[in-house]
């Protein structure tokens, strides 16, 4: 999973400041907008105003192409980035006492001039990965070769139909008059205000899970380099605190930088494991086996276990719940496919690569995060400082997202409270994010069972966004098309006024279910199927939570044993 750094625009005293920074602070919160009548636009109004918007991006393409000619649109910055020419009317525009001179269309063009990423950048921070890499090898220790192979791949041509799915509701519901900015936005656009609140709870829950996962894992490598001679609840607070001081950075533009930084950081951690690997032997200390190392083709044991395993795999494909976000930052979302083909390819070779190459050297005693596996102190210790550091900014970025969903979603929403732009929100915003920390810790600190918790986030969450979520969304979007097809010509000016009937008429009931009947029907099953193998594996999860803590031995909650000590 990745975050895209927002565009860095410089507007200096423009009345667009507020954009600029609340697209970085207020950027996932959900658009809802209300026709003059106070009515929600319906389906059509949005897809009339997609067709606007799509043929503005083929055209301001087609003439960038033509001025740099065919094989000069492919390397000019021009082309890479369009927003020069924005930065200079953005910088140009008057200062903050003509704030109430802002148009709506004015605000909607600064808003389409921040959108300068390609699909390059998105390809890039789509395999910005700080968990997915690292559960591959267990993945492969609790099914085997094959079912852990078929498992990447089946999970890939998912993970790949499903991205497709919601590139393509994007550019069918996306405009500079209703922008979409999150994935709760087009949940909205189709289901309504209830199946937005769903997809707005899952991926806060998402993203406190994964920092109090992370917490966890760095209090594990931090146990590591004191040879487990600190208090292990202890190495948790550490983080929790680091966390609560970098998490206080409000906008994301800022942690670009590091950011950047952190990728290269899990290549060499990456690289470092699969070194150690394969010239020591496993860290023996961290799982309790004394039988030599044993690889299997199939893995036969009781499917809790097997599903945990397979979940680390849907962690691999995880990013589907921000993708809406990455197309609302490129300028020419048409393109989006490439990033995310190329990007599902690259996740299927290297981390099953990975996965494959240490669990082929540790076997049974593979731990994860899998550098944890390293027995030599000397390169554990290495790497378990390089990806410190790295969970680190990952946690922060997660937190500082994290914070902004439940800030925008429940306290400004539901609680009135002050938006993040204003000077009390800034104050709020601070005391969210040490309260934020805090439910985090005790996430890590109350399980510290790595491979469990980060199961249960992978069914109850990820599987939602990557493999529930879009084909049930596709179906939805495809039903109310077909019933619109019986409609007079749309009317932007009297958008209701084009309708037939209502879904209280059977008779537009008829019109959504004839058409594209069995492609609606696999979108239906795919979505029940999935929904189903979510709810087990969550309830496997549980049941596996359950049974570690009544194994003697293991690590307690807020206790002073370390998870990866067994001696």
């Amino acid at each position: 999973m990745a975050f895209l750094q927002p565009a860095a625009v410089e507007v200096g005293h423009d009345p667009r400041v507020h954009l600029s920074e609340q697209e970085e602070s207020d950027g996932l919160q959900p658009d809802h907008p209300t026709l003059p009548d106070g009515t929600p636009p319906l389906l059509e109004t949005y897809m009339h105003y997609a067709v606007i918007q799509r043929e503005k991006e083929r055209d301001e393409t087609q003439n960038a192409n033509a001025e740099s000619g065919r094989w000069g649109s492919l390397f000019s910055r021009r082309n890479q980035n369009q927003g020069g020419s924005d930065k200079h009317s953005i910088t140009s525009a008057p200062s903050s006492d003509e704030k109430s001179s802002v148009t709506p269309g004015e605000y909607r063009a600064a808003s389409s001039a921040l959108r300068t990423a390609t699909w390059g950048s998105v390809f890039y921070l789509i395999t910005t990965d700080i968990l997915g890499p690292y559960s591959a090898p267990y993945a492969f220790a609790q099914v085997g070769y094959g079912p852990g192979v078929a498992c990447f791949f089946v999970f890939g041509v998912m993970a790949a139909y499903s991205g497709v799915l919601l590139w393509w509701l994007f550019l069918k519901l996306d405009s500079e008059k209703f922008p979409m900015r999150s994935f709760g936005d087009l949940a909205y656009r189709i289901y309504g205000k209830y199946f937005r609140h769903i997809c707005n709870i899952l991926q806060s829950l998402q993203l406190i899970f994964n920092v109090g996962l992370i917490i966890l894992g760095n209090g594990q490598g931090l146990s590591q380099m004191a040879k487990f001679r600190l208090c292990f609840s202890v190495c948790n607070v550490v983080w929790t605190i680091a966390g609560m001081i970098l998490g206080q950075i409000r906008t994301l533009q800022k942690f670009g930088g590091v950011a950047n930084l952190a990728i290269w950081m899990n290549i060499i951690t990456l690289i470092l494991t699969m070194g150690s690997v394969a010239h020591m032997a496993p860290n023996y200390v961290a799982i309790p086996y004394t039988t030599p190392v044993e690889t299997y083709a199939i893995f036969r044991q009781p499917f809790e276990p097997q599903l945990n395993g397979i979940m680390q795999i849907v962690f691999s494909y995880g990013g589907a719940m921000i993708f809406v976000e990455f197309m609302a930052e490129m300028r020419r979302p048409l393109d989006f496919w490439k990033a995310m083909a190329c990007a599902q390819m690259f996740i299927f070779v290297v981390y099953m690569f990975f996965g494959l190459f240490v669990y082929s050297y540790q076997g049974q005693y593979v731990v994860n995060p899998a550098n944890q596996g390293i027995s030599q102190y000397a390169l554990q210790t290495a790497t378990n400082a390089i990806s410190l550091t790295a969970g680190l900014i990952a946690a922060a970025l997660y937190g500082n997202i994290g914070v902004k969903v439940i800030y925008n979603n429940i306290l400004v929403e539901l609680f009135n409270a002050p938006q993040l732009t204003s000077k009390r929100g800034k104050y709020f915003f601070s005391a969210s994010v040490l309260v934020y920390w805090t439910l985090a810790f005790i996430i890590g600190s109350a399980i510290p069972q790595f491979s469990n918790i980060s199961a249960l986030i992978a069914a109850v969450c990820i599987f939602q966004f990557t493999y529930t979520f879009p084909p049930f969304l596709f179906l939805g979007y495809c039903m109310q098309t077909a019933a619109i097809e019986g409609d007079m010509e749309y009317d932007p000016q009297n958008p209701s006024g084009a309708r037939v009937d209502t879904w209280r008429d059977w008779s537009r009931w008829k019109r959504a279910l004839k058409k594209r009947f069995f492609f609606n029907l696999w979108n239906f099953l795919l979505s029940l199927a999935c929904l189903s193998c979510a709810i087990l594996s969550a309830y496997s999860s549980i049941k596996s939570i359950a049974t570690a803590f009544q194994t003697i031995g293991s690590a307690t909650a807020f206790g002073c044993h370390s998870p990866v000590d067994t001696s």
